[in-house]
């Protein structure tokens, strides 16, 4: 959507060329999730180099001489440390976000260690891996993300982060949410894409909504009678023709998931009414296309 809109406000025709930049900024959320999955690693290697400094001091007191490590050996920490799948995927896209940018490392490190999570999983006095992963994925949903240091380094990263960050966020929440003590030989990180076919709709509904940018227009430009189709948003026009391009060229996409999937998106980037408006477009396409057997969909439950 935001591909199109941008060929749409810029007057390009190279299609090509934004279709590479789609398919490098979708690469790129990759980058980000193993940005942020491997901040986890990296506050684990700063404290233990802490640990190891403060230790051999010349006048180290007991406490540094002997100190309480469970937060270092956290087993979640451990596990993602030793992980080859994940330090894998960091050397193959030669990831050192956090070497060239420690500073970001150390102001996380220290906003965890004077929180209230900190310090009542360090007195807790349990040891077990539910507490561990617990603790985890607390302090990365209450410390780490809502950092405001950290996300506006990722923002000034790369700007297509900015709606990328919720995504993965969620979906390192869900793993870590999944993490049993059987999965240091299993974990794997995700994949950016399911399949083949996965990463091929991309282009596919890139190219098959520019390329029939009219038709697609003329579905619905009659059932807004009481909307002046000059003044329909541009985004919620892209829209519709996106969900109508899925209803009409893909039929192993349920006529549902279509409508679902793009009310959320004009929720997210368009007017406050636009939803409700592309709900009633879309309904009313569905009966039609339904009866005159335009839809055709495959598969069991995708009507």
């Amino acid at each position: 959507m935001q591909s199109i809109y941008a060929m749409h406000q810029n007057g390009s025709d190279n299609l090509e060329g934004q279709e590479r930049f789609l398919l490098h900024s979708i690469d790129n959320i990759q980058e980000l999730y193993l940005i942020m999955l491997s901040s986890l690693v990296e506050i684990q290697k700063a404290e233990q180099l802490f640990l190891d400094i403060s230790s051999k001091k010349h006048l180290a007191t007991a406490i540094e001489r002997n100190p309480d490590k469970k937060f270092v050996n956290n087993r979640v920490l451990q596990l993602l440390s030793e992980n080859h799948s994940l330090n894998t995927a960091l050397e193959d896209r030669k990831i050192n976000n956090w070497y060239l940018n420690e500073d970001y490392i150390r102001i996380l490190l220290s906003a965890i260690k004077d929180s209230t999570q900190y310090e009542q999983y360090m007195g807790s006095g349990k040891d077990s891996f539910e507490e561990d992963r617990d603790f985890i994925l607390n302090i990365f949903m209450d410390i780490i993300v809502p950092n405001e240091k950290l996300y506006e380094y990722l923002e000034d990263n790369k700007l297509t982060w900015v709606d990328d960050i919720p995504v993965v966020n969620t979906q390192i929440i869900k793993e870590l949410k999944g993490m049993k003590p059987e999965d240091k030989e299993v974990f794997r990180i995700s994949k950016l894409y399911k399949d083949t076919e996965d990463k091929e709709f991309v282009s596919l509904l890139f190219r098959k909504t520019l390329l029939n940018e009219t038709e697609l227009a003329k579905e619905y430009i009659d059932k807004t009678p009481n909307w002046d189709t000059e003044r329909i948003a541009e985004v919620d026009t892209i829209i519709l023709k996106m969900a109508i391009c899925e209803f009409l060229k893909f039929p192993s996409i349920p006529v549902k998931v279509t409508i679902n999937e793009y009310l959320e998106i004009a929720k997210e980037y368009s007017t406050p009414k636009s939803s409700i408006f592309i709900n009633g477009i879309l309904d009313n396409l569905v009966k039609e296309f339904q009866s005159n057997n335009k839809l055709k969909k495959t598969g069991r439950g995708l009507m």
